[in-house]
């Protein structure tokens, strides 16, 4: 048995080699290829780990992501005594109450024999917004929140997953959601918890249907007619190239029906209703947003469509009042085209502008290309 001076002796000399071999190393190799191979090491010697995780946002950055409000639905039905947190809601003419995850809860699902793990993240995050796009040194701090749904799996079931899984997901959340069909009124949320406008929505609970609506009979069955040939006729929209959409111009006093009228289209339809208000769009990318973010078998209601930006009067200047002019003119060619290029990636949609006065103002030099072969309803 060597002796503990042999030993220590052993030691120190060892210690000294390896010194020396990484003086020498430090002096002869550069340092880029130094890190390259204690990466290259680190990387074999790492213990590989078996588990894939699928992270699922609330939105894709322009869109809500339909995966993500589809897992949202499907969870709720697969609550298990496990969970410790759930939050709990019911609005009337709902049957069921509403069951969600609240953030940090686990829970395990099986499907087809394999174990998947799902957990919901809420996180805040606060970023500077420019508030005025022309000058970008004028910022306000804004908090973001930020959702989504992180899926753990096995590698080995990847193809499972992405292939079978998600896409069971998706029909089992379309089938609730028609099981419990509720009709949503969408208006404007422009609070500053967020980074831009998003859709905040109520039920719809207005009683107004065609039975019901004070019209005249030939006129209202020309819209039901024209509202069942519309919804037939995706094929042939499909066939020409056009955006299956149909749209409609109200104008009249306040108190005439307009609203009772608009309601009644989607009680019959059975479609939700988003209420925007041109005003309130601030910038170009905000209006796109909202847009792409309208369910399809939708109605999208304008109100006040000329009025968007205040008409000049009379009496001033002739360049003040064409710039102004200019002004409604870009806002509503924004708006046309926008919209346009929103319903090409969806489906069903109906557009209802109304104008509260006897005389929609018509905007001199604007191509509304939308309106035409379009229905225009006075009261």
């Amino acid at each position: 048995m060597p002796s503990p001076s042999s030993i220590f002796s052993a030691y120190a000399s060892m210690t000294a080699s390896i010194m020396l071999l990484r003086s020498m190393a430090q002096e002869l190799i550069p340092q880029p290829i130094r890190g390259y191979l204690l990466n290259t090491f680190r990387y074999f010697i790492k213990p590989r780990s078996s588990t894939l995780t699928l992270i699922i946002e609330e939105s894709t950055g322009i869109a809500r992501n339909q995966v993500y409000d589809a897992a949202e639905s499907y969870l709720s039905t697969r609550v298990t005594p496990e969970n410790e947190r759930l939050k709990i809601s019911k609005v009337p003419k709902e049957k069921k109450l509403t069951i969600r995850l609240e953030k940090g809860e686990k829970l395990t699902d099986v499907y087809q024999g394999v174990s998947l793990n799902w957990r919901f993240i809420c996180a805040e995050t606060e970023k500077n917004s420019a508030n005025d796009m022309q000058n970008s040194n004028n910022s306000i701090s804004v908090r973001s929140e930020k959702k989504y749904f992180e899926l753990s799996i096995h590698k080995k079931f990847k193809e499972i997953v992405l292939e079978s899984y998600l896409p069971f997901i998706l029909d089992k959340a379309k089938e609730m959601k028609e099981e419990e069909r509720v009709l949503k009124m969408h208006t404007l949320n422009t609070t500053y918890c967020y980074s831009s406008v998003k859709w905040d929505s109520i039920n719809l609970e207005h009683p107004s249907t065609f039975e019901t609506l004070a019209m005249e009979p030939e006129l209202k069955n020309e819209i039901i007619q024209d509202l069942n040939m519309f919804v037939k006729r995706r094929e042939f929209y499909k066939k020409v190239g056009r955006a299956w959409k149909r749209g409609y111009l109200l104008y009249g006093p306040p108190g005439t029906g307009k609203s009772s009228l608009i309601a009644a289209m989607a009680n019959y339809l059975k479609f939700d209703i988003f209420d925007l208000q041109l005003g309130n769009i601030a910038r170009d990318s905000d209006l796109r947003k909202l847009l792409l973010a309208t369910a399809n078998r939708s109605i999208l209601v304008i109100e006040d469509i000329d009025c968007s930006v205040d008409i000049p009067e009379r009496g001033g200047r002739h360049g003040d009042g064409q710039k102004q002019q200019t002004d409604i003119q870009v806002r509503i060619t924004m708006f046309y085209r926008d919209f346009s290029n929103a319903t090409l990636c969806g489906f069903c949609k109906v557009t209802v502008c109304y104008r509260d006065s006897d005389i929609f103002t018509v905007i001199p030099n604007i191509d509304l290309v939308a309106l035409q072969s379009n229905k225009k309803t006075s009261f």
